[in-house]
């Protein structure tokens, strides 16, 4: 894979990761209560679902802005797919066939940077080695 093609599929998954967590963030409450409703008749304990319920935004938007801007891309890329599995697996508890797709073309994304990472030329992880 050329820098050039790295770089582009960084930025995309690195901005939908950034997105994601950046329109939560300010209405982080809501989320978390939507999330814990959407998790109440899953078997998944609430005590489990509402931290994570919180933590989510704010994983997604660090991991997002890591990735948009390079830094520690081979650790970011690795806590995505950790969240994008917990994610698969929850989605799955609740039956939510419909967002899988989704999770597995960020996953395959979050792979294909791992296992491409030598082309991470154009990042702030370059200039760290420095």
């Amino acid at each position: 894979m050329n820098t050039i093609s790295f770089l582009l599929l960084r930025l995309a998954i690195g901005a939908s990761f950034f997105g994601h967590g950046l329109v939560r963030l300010p209405k982080l409450a809501a989320f978390s209560g939507w999330m814990a409703g959407t998790f109440k008749k899953s078997m998944l304990p609430e005590m489990l679902v509402t931290p994570f319920s919180y933590a989510l935004p704010i994983a997604e938007f660090v991991i997002g802005l890591l990735l948009l801007s390079g830094l520690f891309t081979k650790a970011a890329a690795i806590a995505g797919s950790l969240v994008m599995l917990v994610l698969i697996f929850g989605a799955c508890m609740i039956e939510n066939w419909e967002a899988l797709p989704s999770q597995f073309i960020h996953i395959a994304f979050l792979v294909t940077l791992l296992q491409f990472i030598q082309s991470n030329s154009w990042a702030l992880d370059g200039i760290m080695r420095k």
